[in-house]
C-alpha cells in the first residue's frame, strides 16, 4: 500500500497530526545547504562591516531551529536538546550543515532543514552588498533517525559535490 500524506484529513483539509499516542523517543536529523558565491565575495568575508557572516549565520540557524513551529504551520513545537550549525568556506561558496536532537513524539527533520535554510539566508543577507547574484542551493535532509518511520540517509549518489560547481 502506498504511503499517504499525513497532514491531510479524509476531506483533504490540512491538519496537524495528532502525536499524543506516540512514544517519546530519541530522534535526530541532519540537513545541509550550500551558498555559492564568487571568489571576491569569499575573500571579503573576514572584512564584512556587519560582523562575521559565518558566526551570525550559525547563530541565526540555531535560533531558527527553535522557532520552526512558528514558521511551518503544521509543525509541532518541540523541546530541542541539541542544535549544531556549522559553516565551512569552500573554494566556491559556503557549505552549511545542521544537526538537531530531541526526545519527543515526532521528528526534527523540519528543524534541521529550517536551521540550514536560515543560516544560508543569513550568509546571503550579510554578503548581498557585494553581489546580489549569490545563490542558495541544495537545501536537503541528509539523515534522520528515530521514530516509527525508521532511519533515513540521503543517497550519496544523489549528492552533488560543491567543488563540481566550478565546471558548470
Amino acid at each position: 500500500m502506498p504511503k499517504k500524506l499525513s497532514h491531510y484529513d479524509a476531506q483533504g483539509r490540512a491538519r496537524m497530526v495528532d502525536v499524543s499516542l506516540k512514544a517519546r523517543t530519541a530522534r535526530e536529523a541532519e540537513a545541509s545547504a550550500f551558498v555559492r558565491m564568487k571568489p571576491q565575495v569569499l575573500r571579503a568575508l573576514p572584512e564584512n562591516p556587519k560582523g562575521d557572516p559565518l558566526e551570525v549565520a550559525r547563530t541565526a540557524g540555531i535560533m531558527a531551529a527553535k522557532r520552526t513551529s512558528d514558521l511551518i504551520p503544521m509543525c509541532h513545537p518541540l523541546p530541542l536538546s541539541h542544535i549544531a550549525v556549522t559553516l565551512r568556506v569552500c573554494e566556491n561558496g559556503v557549505s552549511i550543515a545542521s544537526k538537531v536532537k530531541t526526545t519527543a513524539e515526532t521528528g526534527v527533520e523540519m528543524e534541521a532543514l529550517v536551521a540550514a535554510s536560515v543560516a544560508a539566508l543569513t550568509v546571503y543577507d550579510m554578503c548581498k552588498a557585494l553581489d546580489k547574484g549569490i545563490e542558495i542551493r541544495e537545501v536537503v535532509l541528509e539523515r534522520k533517525s528515530g521514530g516509527t518511520s525508521g532511519d533515513y540517509r540521503r543517497d550519496s549518489k544523489r549528492k552533488s559535490r560543491p567543488a563540481a560547481d566550478n565546471r558548470r
